[in-house]
């Protein structure tokens, strides 16, 4: 237990406020592998007084000062233990005693307190060395033992080597302050998979501070590939979940439509994206007519798609099997009239964020910019359209998140960015500057899904996710 908590304390010690998780793998007392890491706080922007225990604050306070007034009685007989000088034999014998009896109630201390520190340990909050002792404020108390072990016993930290056991059985422990000059930490601890933390930073992980909540895309992480198609009708194509599913389908339902071909009319349906990972659908749905491209999404229990060589977008029940809506968009270009610069008759793309459904497309009396129309999920209905200024043929592909419309610059340059922004709140665009990797050089569709808060991207016959972060509203 006291080499684990060293353990703990070691891979937290990093500073206040870190920017990105930082995992530590060593062995504990026992030999076994321990990871550990640290992330910034979302709910506190300093650490607070650890004030909130000041029983065992005492207590804590109480064993130092006997320590303490141990080691100043052992300096002035000679030294510690039986090895203090030969005129110290009887009083190193009275010693052992005190000292004994200070170890035995050091750990009853521990022992009582033991389920508190497991608490807080679990629930998070910061740290503040007092003179050797560690407090937990926030949750609950913790401890941290002093530098020197009790005798016979050896302890190991961090990154540190075992502690050598204090010649002779009854060797009082020696306490070693420590200088004052600390710096406070804080920590938030959260169970995830070591695979899934080794792969994407903390920053864009969803549910996190930056994560909460709508506001402006200030990030975008490397990309994480779930799949890869195989033949060559996969090397543009569509995936992607239902962020609002209606049973029998769950948010783990995954689809996906390998988008080569003059008939596409096959819509795989997978239990999860590890199934889509292992390439063994569920089951394959037949399209009563054939898509166009790579602007399909699904959302609230239907796949939204342009049926080949039209303006039209249908809706296709993927409970009943069967088209239950369609509806023209007046004007829209369609089948190479006004594409994405990579192609593919990209000339409408369906998207979804969290406020419901939109179409991306063009007209002849925008002249080629960008249109943005909010659709009904039910009807299809158009709510509202916005012209932007932003040249449709100008930008690989574009994404909808809070409202707002982000381009991506190139589908082949491997360091691309998210260059331009159009707020429909405000109805003004702004040039950008964010981070965008192609890491296969052939990007033909991304999208965004609100429910997991990431990008769903193909990139030449791979499925991949990109992590973001959205700014605070």
């Amino acid at each position: 237990m006291v080499g684990a908590w060293l353990l703990l304390w070691g891979g937290l010690a990093l500073g206040c406020r870190g920017e990105t998780a930082f995992l530590r793998r060593a062995d504990d007392s026992t030999g076994r592998c321990t990871y550990s890491f640290t992330v910034a706080s979302p709910v506190e922007a300093t650490c607070p007084d650890a004030g909130r225990v000041p029983e065992l604050r005492a207590e804590l306070a109480a064993l130092a000062a006997r320590l303490s007034r141990l080691e100043s009685r052992e300096r002035v007989t000679g030294g510690s233990g039986p090895r203090g000088g030969e005129a110290g034999g009887a009083r190193d014998s009275q010693q052992a005693a005190p000292a004994t009896r200070l170890e035995a109630a050091y750990g009853e201390l521990l022992q009582a307190n033991g389920s508190q520190m497991c608490t807080a340990a679990a629930k998070g909050g910061h740290w503040a060395p007092n003179r050797g002792v560690g407090v937990w404020g926030g949750n609950g108390p913790a401890w941290s033992p002093p530098r020197a072990a009790r005798a016979g016993t050896a302890v190991r930290g961090a990154g540190s080597a075992p502690a050598h056991p204090a010649p002779g059985p009854a060797a009082a422990p020696r306490w070693d302050p420590q200088p004052l000059a600390y710096q406070e930490l804080q920590s938030e601890r959260t169970e995830v998979p070591v695979s899934r933390l080794l792969e994407e930073t903390a920053l864009g992980r969803p549910g996190s501070e930056d994560s909460a909540g709508c506001g402006e895309l200030v990030w975008v992480g490397k990309p994480v590939v779930f799949g890869r198609a195989e033949s060559i009708a996969g090397k543009y194509g569509v995936w992607m979940k239902d962020p609002e599913p209606v049973p029998p389908f769950t948010r783990e339902t995954t689809w996906r439509v390998d988008a080569v071909g003059t008939e596409v009319r096959q819509l795989f349906q997978y239990e999860a994206a590890e199934q889509l990972a292992r390439g063994y659908p569920a089951k394959v749905h037949i399209l009563p007519q054939p898509l166009e491209s790579t602007g399909a999404v699904v959302y609230h229990g239907g796949l939204f798609f342009q049926p080949r060589r039209s303006r039209t977008v249908a809706r296709y029940d993927l409970r009943g099997e069967a088209v239950t809506a369609e509806r023209e968009i007046p004007g829209a270009g369609y089948h190479g009239q006004y594409p994405y610069s990579w192609g593919g008759y990209t000339d409408i793309d369906l998207a979804v964020d969290e406020t419901g459904l939109w179409v991306i497309y063009s007209t002849e009396k925008a002249r080629g910019a960008i249109v943005l129309s909010k659709l009904d999920p039910e009807t299809l209905e158009i709510r509202r359209t916005w012209e932007t200024n932003i040249r449709k043929r100008g930008v690989a592909n574009s994404f909808v998140i809070c409202g707002t419309l982000y381009t991506v610059s190139s589908y082949s340059a491997p360091n691309a960015t998210i260059n331009f922004a159009y707020d429909t709140a405000t109805g003004t665009s702004r040039a950008l500057s964010i981070p965008f990797e192609n890491r296969f050089r052939y990007l033909s569709m991304v999208d965004y899904n609100p429910a997991e808060r990431q990008l769903f991207a193909w990139d030449s016959f791979n499925m991949v996710t990109y992590p973001i972060r959205l700014s605070r509203p």
